[in-house]
């Protein structure tokens, strides 16, 4: 069953932190460069070499100079790794005008050079519950090619207009020098759009966000709003709890899927390009989450289509968030497909969530395909071909993004059981409130359980000739197994 994903405040004490440094070592996480990469980033880093026509390269003083933009960023508080600036205005004529900065990697990674293959090695950055261990280095993730605000940039600029509807009419993209003016994070972003004070450019945010959502309900798209586990500080411990996300996380991320979409478009008009594909989830898939969803006491109208139910569901209510998490299964699948010369089939470039062809593009340094994407939309964009790195490296891409996220899967799934265990090592026996969430086809004395507090998912067994796991029922049971290291949590009926 998919996990949720899971941050650590500064409540995690040093014993939880040694057992993440050993899960890493454990799953050999590549967390040191080697030398020549690292010297390769600092190097770049004092002087980017920006690449031009014809595998030429410049300087950021041949830029176009864009720093006119008062752009903005939005992320976690604390993050340093900035992959995207906006700033968003009404069009004269009706509509709106997206502007959106995606850092330029490729102006600081030589093709074929040390950290070109190192970044090839890590493909993505990985997530800790205490760290990250990053792309790039830091001298250039947390460094020269992020947005950081009041530094000049080269960056990928996208200018995306939208009519009055919020729908795509024109979109292009060029590098250009540009240099954020601020660096918000989403609790004070939804605070000052909540209280009316926000200035334009970030109160069109919640208007551009609501339209592109609309957009989205139309298209039949899925968009689950899932909880977060958090690690949190209470009474001189920490323990885990849930956070929904907030709606300004969702339209910022309208922003990023809207370039997505925009750059998918652009590379299948040009015959060339990568995109992010999954396929429809099969019938039977849908008919077992129905299932699942009247065992939950979700209420699932038969004229009421899937994506439609889950933008009903409150993730603050533990049933609703529990069917949440089993509707991620219908996301999996998904993969890259790559092309040169002709585009696939539309059934074959289509993202079934998104209900469109779509494209990662906006995360270059936390994600290795979307520097590839970025130099494939530049060129379609000037109706230029391709570079020779760019299009010699499409047939190994999937393969390779494949890998790496399945490598980060690994870590996240491991993280996971490590800190769940961590947190109830010494409770043992203890009897907790818990919710069925799922049981096993072949062995319904097996199954999985959602405790209402902390925030924990576990594994929970009956006696082997005990009865059936009440599959959607409220039931106590008593943490059997809480071992760091080991095998997840294990919990047994009360």
């Amino acid at each position: 069953m998919p996990r949720l994903h899971m941050h650590v405040t500064d409540a995690a004490d040093a014993p939880l932190r040694a057992a993440l440094r050993e899960l890493r070592c454990k799953l050999e996480i590549p967390y040191h460069f080697p030398p020549t990469a690292q010297a390769e980033a600092e190097s770049a880093a004092r002087a980017p070499r920006i690449p031009v026509a014809d595998g030429a390269v410049a300087t950021e003083h041949t830029l176009e100079d864009a720093t006119d933009l008062p752009l903005f960023t939005i992320d976690p508080p604390g993050s340093l790794d900035l992959d995207q600036a906006m700033f968003l205005s009404r069009r004269a004529g009706g509509g709106f005008r997206v502007h959106y900065a995606i850092a330029d990697v490729a102006s600081f990674v030589t093709p074929g050079g040390a950290l070109d293959a190192e970044a090839h090695h890590r493909v993505t950055t990985l997530y800790f519950p205490d760290e990250r261990v990053p792309l790039h280095p830091y001298a250039l993730s947390e460094g020269a090619a992020s947005l950081l605000p009041d530094q000049d940039r080269p960056a990928v600029l996208w200018q995306l207009d939208l009519d009055p509807q919020g729908a795509l009419t024109a979109g292009s993209v060029r590098r250009a020098l540009v240099r954020s003016r601020a660096k918000l994070d989403y609790a004070g972003v939804q605070r000052v759009i909540d209280d009316r004070t926000a200035e334009e450019p970030l109160a069109l945010l919640r208007e551009i966000g609501l339209l592109r959502e609309e957009l989205e309900v139309a298209r039949g798209a899925i968009s689950l709003n899932v909880p977060e586990q958090e690690i949190v500080e209470q009474d001189g411990c920490y323990t885990l709890e849930y956070r929904a996300p907030l709606p300004a996380y969702g339209w910022n991320a309208q922003i990023s899927l809207l370039t997505g979409m925009a750059a998918a478009e652009l590379m299948l008009a040009s015959g060339t390009g990568i995109l992010r594909t999954l396929p429809t989830a099969p019938d039977g898939s849908v008919a077992r989450l129905r299932l699942t969803a009247r065992a939950l006491g979700v209420d699932w109208p038969h004229h009421t289509s899937y994506a439609a139910l889950i933008r009903t569901l409150d993730p603050g209510r533990a049933t609703h968030a529990a069917f949440l998490q089993e509707c991620t299964a219908l996301l999996r699948g998904a993969g890259y497909t790559a092309f040169d010369g002709a585009p696939p089939a539309a059934s074959d470039a289509l993202h079934a969530a998104v209900a469109a062809p779509y494209a990662h593009a906006t995360a270059p340094l936390r994600r290795l395909v979307d520097r590839y994407t970025s130099e494939l939309c530049l060129a379609a964009s000037a109706g230029e071909e391709p570079a020779d790195w760019v299009r010699g490296a499409l047939p190994a891409l999937p393969r390779e993004m494949e890998t790496g996220t399945q490598r980060a899967n690994q870590v996240e799934r491991a993280c996971v059981d490590l800190v769940e265990a961590a947190l109830l090592r010494d409770r043992v026996g203890e009897i907790f409130e818990a919710l069925v969430v799922e049981i096993q086809e072949k062995d319904p004395t097996r199954g999985t359980v959602h405790l209402y507090d902390p925030a924990v998912i576990g594994q929970v067994e009956t006696a082997p000739d005990g009865p059936a796991l009440p599959l959607g029922h409220r039931i106590q049971v008593r943490l059997a197994e809480a071992e760091p290291g080991r095998d997840p949590v294990r919990f047994t009926p009360a």
